[in-house]
This record gives structure tokens, sequence and C-alpha cells, in this order.
């Protein structure tokens, strides 16, 4: 995430919740969320650090029968630590509670459970291999991603999903380093990678990896490459005109107002061109008399 951006209205769309989600991670979450649900693959949803609900409106809509989805944001409440309420004001001055609620609830019938606290707490309030999908986009100071990572590991199914925000954003130097050393470190085993996040597991990325690629190779709006580091395959895609998924419209949704209908344009006017006989009519008008007397005796002579 960046700087923050306000909210005022009720939304109608997905597009229309301020937050930094785009169209291909939209599609990317989709496709894992999808491939799980295919796959009869249970388990809780989390998501760490909300802002105004963006995301969290997506993971919503596939959170299935007896399953649980758990939200953790700051919101307005203190930081646990200086830094961390520097950053909070800095950047998340418009998040309140009531923001993020009221844009969820735009789209769904009931709130996830919602703790107000900082991330670190998420440890003691869902259970160790409970989750399927963690999404992480809180704090971007190296000491609460590296706690965040470490929670994400303890609380995910070991085919778990884990999609880390802000990796290589040049303002988030300690999300960066967080990350990669918990490829290097900590067992994370890298699916892909977008624009802002990593998509990673602690178990088998291969099979993922191989449908995952097989999908991306059929778009025509997506850049694709691969690459190896340190013993990892890296699948990097980017957008070339990703379009979001579709996905169902708010309870607030107004059909806009069909244009009116175009004006039909006047036919054009064109000069008709006058009679020979006129032209030369007025030719004559205007010569001078004793001109014209001379034309006259010239043609009687030569009749």
């Amino acid at each position: 995430m960046a700087n923050a951006q306000a909210t005022h209205t009720l939304p109608g769309e997905l597009n229309d919740v301020p937050g930094w989600f785009p169209p291909l991670d939209q599609m990317l979450f989709t496709w894992f969320l999808d491939r799980q649900e295919a796959g009869g693959v249970r388990g809780d949803l989390l998501e760490l650090g909300v802002y105004l609900g963006k995301s969290a409106i997506l993971l919503g809509a596939h959170l299935r029968h007896g399953e649980r989805f758990t939200v953790c944001d700051l919101f307005e409440s203190d930081a646990p630590d200086g830094a961390n309420q520097a950053e909070t004001t800095k950047s998340y001055a418009s998040l309140t509670r009531q923001a993020f609620e009221r844009n969820y609830l735009s789209f769904h019938d009931e709130l996830p459970r919602v703790l107000q606290a900082p991330s670190s707490v998420i440890s003691g309030e869902v259970e160790p291999g409970t989750c399927r999908f963690v999404h992480i986009d809180a704090s971007h100071l190296y000491e609460h991603v590296h706690g965040d990572i470490g929670a994400a590991r303890d609380i995910l199914r070991p085919d778990g999903i884990v999609v880390l925000d802000d990796f290589r954003s040049e303002h988030t130097p300690g999300v960066a380093v967080a990350v990669w050393e918990a490829v290097l470190n900590r067992g994370l085993k890298p699916i892909c990678l977008s624009t802002q996040k990593l998509y990673g597991t602690w178990g088998d990325p291969e099979p993922v990896q191989e449908e995952l690629l097989a999908m991306l190779r059929e778009r025509n709006d997506c850049g694709l490459s691969v690459q190896h580091a340190a013993g990892h395959r890296l699948v990097r895609a980017r957008s070339r005109g990703v379009q979001p998924p579709p996905f169902p419209r708010s309870r607030h949704y107004v059909t806009p107002e069909p244009a009116p209908p175009a004006a039909t344009p006047a036919p054009a006017v064109t000069a008709s061109r006058p009679p020979r006989s006129r032209v030369r009519r007025l030719a004559v008008d205007l010569l001078p008399p004793l001109l014209v007397r001379g034309l006259r005796r010239a043609r009687a002579r030569r009749a």
C-alpha cells in the first residue's frame, strides 16, 4: 500500500472500494481460491491488514459453509510501538472500522470475524493448521512482517497458500527483507510473483505451479517469465491489460441512466450551380456598354 485513499460513498461495484488491489491480483486470488474449492480443499480464510475492505470483500465471496473468515487490523486504534504508530498515521489516516464494515456489508450479508488489534495477536486467536488461504498486508516494518510470516506458517494447512503484499515496493524494504529471508531460511516456497505480491506455500509448490503456468500461457493479457534462483522456480506474471474477474455488484448499485440519443446531423447544404445561360447574362451585365456593343457587332459580322 501507498498513501491513504479516502472513501465517501457506498460502493456499487468492487472497483468503487478504495484500495490497492490490481486486476492481476484479483484474477490470481480468484484462481487460487477456485482451485482450492474445485479440489475439495477446506479450511478457514485469514487477512492481516484490511484497509477499506477491497480484497476482504473478494475473499468473503469464497467462504463456504462451515468455514470461518477472520480479519485483523488496527483500524483507528493505537499501534503497539512508535514506529508502527508513525506508519499508521502517515498512510492510513482515513481507515476506520466503520468504513471497512460499511463497505463489506455492501456486498455480503454478514461481517467476518473482526479483530481490532495488532497482527501479533493472531497466533492466539486462530488455531494452528486451520487456514487454507492467508493474505498478509499489515505493517511494512521488518519485525512485524517477520512475526506475521511465522504466524501464517503455523496457522496454514500444509498445502495452504500465503500471499505477501508489497514484497518489492521501494517504500517497503522491511517487507522485502522479511519475505526473502522466509524463502531462504524459513521454508517458504514461492509459487508466483505479481507486481505487488508473492504467492507461496510451505507445502509442495510444483502441482499448483504447473496448473498456474498452463493457465497463464493460455492468456494473451498476461506477460509471463520463469526464472530460477537459490533452488526455487520463480514464475513472474505481469499485466498486459488484465481485466478483473466478474464480481457481483453491491446492494447499493444503481444502474446508470441511459445516454440520450445522439442528435441527427442536418443534411449538408450544397450550393447549386446556376444554368449556363444565366451565367452568360450576368457576365454581359457586368461588361462596359461600349465593349458589349463591340462584341455584338463582331458576332453579327461572323453571322
